[in-house]
């Protein structure tokens, strides 16, 4: 190999190595500057939870509360077994489309599924799932928000979802997406949106969140 050849070699290398890195750094620091420092949660008001799986956060909310009713926005006959509609509560996450139609199973993840979606696109979906009221645990953490708060946070999560858009059934009888509004890429992360909503109602949180553990620690 020509000298010029190995140089470029190198330097294709430390970029391989440095940008990972530098990103991972960067979300770190983000993630640690708070936002609304000295909010606190409410005594009584409206019960929100918001789970992890390790890779994608969720909000999880009551279909009534507050004078917010979803019924009106996510409908029984969206889903492949309309029974689940019963449940009272819904669990919306944002993401880029080819990701999560071409992820059903992490098993199923692809390195190219994940550069892809890093690089941007503006096709996004909002998944929704139909279930009971969560049981607090590590990854599921429980906030009480204000009403005013509660309704912050909703129009947000509404605002993600593009009007008179697609719906099609999700990966199991209890979940759909939905047609989705703005632009996915390695800043505005599926847990980005997480923290951006929640910053949007009020609540504390970092100011760039783009990974789970960066939501998560400040509940």
């Amino acid at each position: 190999m020509s000298e010029r050849k190995l140089r470029r070699f190198g330097i294709a290398l430390l970029a391989i190595v440095t940008v990972p890195s530098a990103y991972l750094v960067a979300g770190a620091v983000g993630g640690a500057v708070p936002v609304h420092r000295d909010w606190r949660p409410a005594a009584a008001g409206v019960t929100i939870f918001v789970e992890s799986n390790g890779v994608h956060t969720g909000i999880v909310v009551p279909k009534v509360a507050a004078g917010v009713d979803w019924r009106r926005l996510v409908r029984a006959r969206d889903l492949a077994d309309p029974r689940y509609a019963a449940y009272d509560h819904l669990s919306f996450g944002w993401g880029e489309r080819g990701f999560y139609l071409g992820t059903p199973t992490w098993a199923e993840l692809r390195p190219g599924t994940v550069l892809a979606a890093a690089l941007g696109s503006d096709d996004t979906l909002v998944h929704v799932e139909h279930l009971p009221r969560p049981v607090p645990d590590p990854d599921v953490r429980a906030l009480v928000l204000r009403p005013e708060e509660y309704r912050r946070l909703a129009a947000f999560i509404a605002g993600s979802v593009a009007p008179d858009g697609e719906r099609r059934h999700g990966y199991a009888g209890y979940d759909a997406f939905y047609q989705g509004r703005g632009h996915y890429d390695a800043i505005r992360t599926c847990n980005a949106w997480t923290g951006a909503a929640l910053r949007h109602a009020g609540v504390r949180m970092g100011a760039w969140t783009p990974f789970p553990a960066t939501v998560m620690q400040w509940l």
